[in-house]
């Protein structure tokens, strides 16, 4: 069972952390580069405060964000378009004032639901746990390319559980959206945690994928390919999943 306030506890600590690593950098380091293609520090953080500003919009009134989301669906180049023209049209400042105030909306929103309630989301309906998974591990992932724009160190910490085991259910998401039929078969899943705790999920005793928690978090954010880490994979269904494994929403990620 999920410890849910623990949940949102970590999903503010993960906001914090990111937090102090643009809170106190200068014009000019907004405008480094990131390893997200053709996007800027100023492009990361304003994405993630577009993204809590519609998450609070769905928590708060559900048909205004389904009007929202249908006109974001219909074309998916002019969504892109518009958010990071939003983003671009506010200094440095205004932006980190727009998520702070947006990610606290959301967090607190979340703190009111029980861990069990429906939230309406771009995937479809999500349970609040769910709801706050995803967003920690979208603040994860893109705080990653802010972190390695800036030269700032990534430490890895306990709530890399949350990601992972989001990494693991979204299995069958990752075949989905890549447009295979998901094989018959189970994957084990044994990561070794930063306090030196294995985690595990699965039973299967010959598709397995092992390694970091970290590094597992990075294949399934699509910020490393598992060639480029240090992860172990047996067994023909373990490795087309790894190959093709996304934690989040969208079109699939190279």
């Amino acid at each position: 069972m999920v410890d849910y306030p623990g949940l949102v506890d970590d999903l503010v600590a993960e906001e914090a952390d990111l937090d102090t690593v643009v809170a106190s950098i200068d014009d000019t380091q907004w405008s480094t580069p990131t390893p997200a293609s053709g996007w800027d520090v100023r492009d990361s953080i304003a994405h993630l405060a577009y993204s809590e500003e519609l998450a609070a919009t769905a928590m708060a009134d559900g048909d205004a964000f389904a009007r929202r989301l249908e006109a974001m669906l219909a074309d998916l180049v002019a969504t892109e378009a518009t958010m990071l023209a939003e983003g671009r049209a506010k200094s440095p400042r205004e932006v980190l004032a727009w998520w702070r105030r947006d990610r606290a909306r959301v967090t607190d929103g979340l703190r009111e639901c029980d861990a069990r309630d429906r939230i309406p989301w771009i995937t479809g309906q999500m349970s609040a746990v769910s709801f706050a998974t995803a967003r920690l591990m979208e603040t994860w992932a893109h705080g990653l390319d802010v972190r390695a724009a800036l030269g700032s160190q990534v430490v890895a910490t306990a709530r890399l559980r949350h990601i992972a085991d989001l990494g693991v259910r979204t299995r069958g998401f990752s075949y989905l959206i890549n447009g295979r039929a998901e094989p018959a078969g189970d994957v084990r899943v044994e990561l070794d945690a930063p306090d030196g705790e294995r985690w595990t999920w699965g039973a299967s005793e010959s598709d397995v994928v092992r390694g970091s928690a970290l590094d597992f978090c990075l294949v399934v954010t699509k910020r490393r390919r598992p060639a480029d880490t240090g992860l172990m994979v047996e067994g023909p269904v373990a490795r087309e999943w790894i190959e093709i494994a996304q934690a989040f929403a969208g079109p699939p990620s190279a």
